[in-house]
């Protein structure tokens, strides 16, 4: 993403410098996955959950993991699996004796930034634990609300390949994370760069090498200036046609929800704030569109036999479209 030059509104200098310290940092131990990255930190700054699909060994969980070793806050990862059960996530109440009563004691979901790996192998009972503490940032157990702490993010991957013991996420869920990236292979000269990279370093050294860029006053700070970002009325409405559109498609069972609308709006705000623009342009909306809505809308079974996927139908929706100028 390149940095547009104009005279601008809003100091954006601090933002841009910090993300360009971030990818400098993280592309000591990645090479290549820009797209995976830049939509990681535009989350980040929009306060959106994301889902990261790809098949293993395309650092997926690295990559989540770099992500929270450049914020000064606090991580903790969920390995899903079939036997997982919901209060192995949120935690549960524990008897007391010497009191004789009963406390709450947290589960790993109590943090700033949660990794949940491979989110599509534990069943719809332990999926469903989720729910609430996404979309609402608490947990109710026994009645008792447990409010989440500034930031709370869920990053989560699962791998499209295996069907073999997976569970697929509810629609209610997947509507949830305002991304869904598909991370691809690297081409050539990036699986060079990889070799080279680590013949002389292990992963392990590398990762020691990154650092702390972000505080939670930092996270704050840029969300605010986020939210202060100009979008012009038509460019509101582009955005609404686009989701209207995935409603009305024939090729479509189900359209994207007006959490999709809201989603499109706050990426283009941070995407356009990265670029080092203080108004969103509508390259911005259709740059944000396929990512938020690739795992919101559901093809017709007719279109899925003919081998037409999300992202070429999204891209022929924006096609249809007028953008406007």
């Amino acid at each position: 993403m390149e940095e547009d030059v104009f005279q601008q509104r809003t100091d954006l200098s601090g933002l841009t410098q910090r993300i360009y310290a971030i990818r400098s940092e993280i592309g000591k131990v990645i090479i290549g996955q820009t797209k995976m990255l830049d939509l990681l930190i535009i989350g980040l700054l929009c306060d959106g959950h994301i889902l990261i699909e790809g098949v293993p060994g395309v650092a997926k969980t690295l990559t989540a993991k770099l992500v929270a070793k450049i914020i000064d806050v606090d991580f903790s990862r969920i390995q899903f699996t079939p036997d997982l059960m919901p209060s192995d996530v949120v935690g549960t109440s524990v008897f007391n004796p010497k009191e004789g009563d009963f406390y709450f004691k947290p589960g790993p979901v109590f943090s700033n930034i949660i990794l949940i790996d491979e989110i599509n192998r534990a069943p719809a009972k332990t999926q469903a634990a989720l729910f609430e503490v996404m979309e609402e940032r608490q947990v109710t157990v026994d009645g008792v609300t447990h409010e989440m702490r500034f930031p709370f993010i869920i990053l989560a991957t699962q791998n499209p390949v295996e069907q073999e013991g997976t569970y697929r996420l509810p629609e209610a869920q997947l509507d949830r994370f305002i991304f869904k990236i598909d991370v691809q292979y690297p081409n050539l000269q990036e699986e060079i760069a990889i070799l080279k990279t680590q013949h002389g370093n292990t992963q392990a050294v590398l990762v020691q090498q990154v650092n702390k860029i972000l505080s939670v006053n930092d996270i704050q700070e840029y969300r605010a200036i986020i939210q202060g970002i100009i979008v012009e009325p038509r460019l509101i409405e582009f955005i609404a046609r686009i989701v209207i559109e995935t409603r009305n498609n024939p090729a479509l069972y189900l359209g994207a929800s007006p959490r999709a609308s809201l989603a499109i709006l706050r990426a283009s705000k941070a995407v356009a704030a990265i670029k080092g623009r203080d108004f969103v342009t509508p390259e911005d909306i259709i740059e944000m569109a396929t990512p938020v809505l690739r795992h919101r809308i559901i093809l017709t079974p007719e279109k899925e036999m003919e081998g037409v996927t999300a992202d070429e139908l999204i891209e022929s929706i924006l096609k249809a479209i007028e953008v406007p100028r």
